[in-house]
């Protein structure tokens, strides 16, 4: 069984299953995913909690051992397993897989319930025996970051728990200033509910109140010039260098983004599947929205002009050519948002 982080309460109310398994980027959502099984645990019963961390050297059998056997003054235990690399090596992976055989076939304490908690899986690590055995036998929490889009939302739901609403502007403006951060955005929220008391939270007392303490990555900018939003990639731009971030690689990033657009741009201009095209250039999941909005929206003249920019901008970088480098990565973006 596979659910999102917001809908893990009304999972639990329906009741208890022995394994459960967070994983994702999002600290705080997988924070919150594990703290709420742990307390619906001690709520039924699971009086005892014993963690492993399973790092370098970690012994798999002690995981074994503990799901036998409880303490003499418990009726009920919690297994709370970390795997901080999300990496646990061919010992880790058949010691899990076996661990939930075991589970399957009811050889483990029925009274214990087991947490395991992992970081973001990529593609390859989610293909592994070991990680299709966990989703085969547990219920799979998945704690992602909230995109750009979403945010507004996530915000307005925060502040409604502790009873205070927004407008849409400021809505945005506090996605704005917490974007890529959702840890320091809900200390912040947290904060609004400090300052101020319950209802509508004026646009100027969330400004003051309010910190930037959004984080950019190179990933969030393509993102922004590929939808065509300039005054999104003109902040993330200014973030990256504010950070001290290499313009080589806001480079790299950006140079990828034209390139995939343009071989997709051109098989479209042969007669070919947008949707093949994009699946013979290797683009995936969220990916594929941005680059078909984008081919929709541009010709492939268009992708030649900002490749022969971009070859200058290289130049710049390596000190062939004389220029202001932020001042060209801004420009190569807002051709996207024309």
């Amino acid at each position: 069984m596979a659910i999102a982080s917001d809908e893990l309460p009304r999972h639990l109310a329906s009741g208890l299953k022995p394994l459960y398994v967070v994983y994702g980027d999002a600290l705080l959502l997988a924070i919150e995913a594990a703290d709420s099984i742990r307390v619906a645990a001690r709520a039924a019963g699971y009086t005892e909690r014993e963690t492993f961390i399973a790092e370098q050297h970690f012994k798999w059998n002690e995981l074994r051992n503990s799901a036998q056997s409880l303490s003499l003054f418990a009726t009920r235990k919690v297994i709370d397993l970390r795997i901080p690399s999300g990496k646990p090596g061919v010992e880790g992976g058949q010691a899990l897989q076996d661990y939930c055989a075991n589970l399957s076939a009811a050889k483990l304490n029925a009274d214990i319930l087991t947490l395991i908690s992992l970081p973001r899986m990529d593609k390859t690590a989610q293909k592994s025996q070991w990680f299709g055995a966990l989703q085969q036998h547990g219920v799979m929490i998945s704690a992602d970051d909230i995109p750009r889009g979403a945010l507004p939302r996530w915000i307005a739901d925060r502040l409604k728990r502790q009873e205070q609403t927004a407008d849409d502007a400021t809505l945005e403006f506090l996605a704005d200033r917490c974007e890529g951060n959702l840890l320091a955005a809900f200390q912040e929220i947290q904060k609004l509910a400090l300052l101020f008391p319950a209802g509508t939270l004026t646009f100027e007392q969330v400004k003051d109140a309010v910190m930037d303490v959004a984080r950019y990555d190179i990933f969030k900018l393509s993102e922004a010039m590929l939808s065509g939003n300039a005054a999104r990639y003109a902040r993330i731009l200014d973030g990256l260098r504010a950070e001290g971030t290499a313009t080589v690689l806001v480079l790299w990033a950006i140079s990828e983004e034209i390139r995939t657009l343009g071989k997709v741009l051109l098989a479209a201009q042969r007669g070919g599947n947008i949707g093949n095209a994009m699946r013979d250039a290797r683009v995936w999941g969220a990916r594929q929205g941005l680059i078909e909005n984008a081919a929709r929206r541009l010709k492939f003249p268009h992708i030649e002009r900002a490749m022969q920019q971009a070859a200058r901008l290289d130049k710049i970088i390596k000190g062939l050519r004389r220029g202001d480098v932020w001042d060209e990565l801004l420009q190569l973006g807002l051709r996207f948002a024309k």
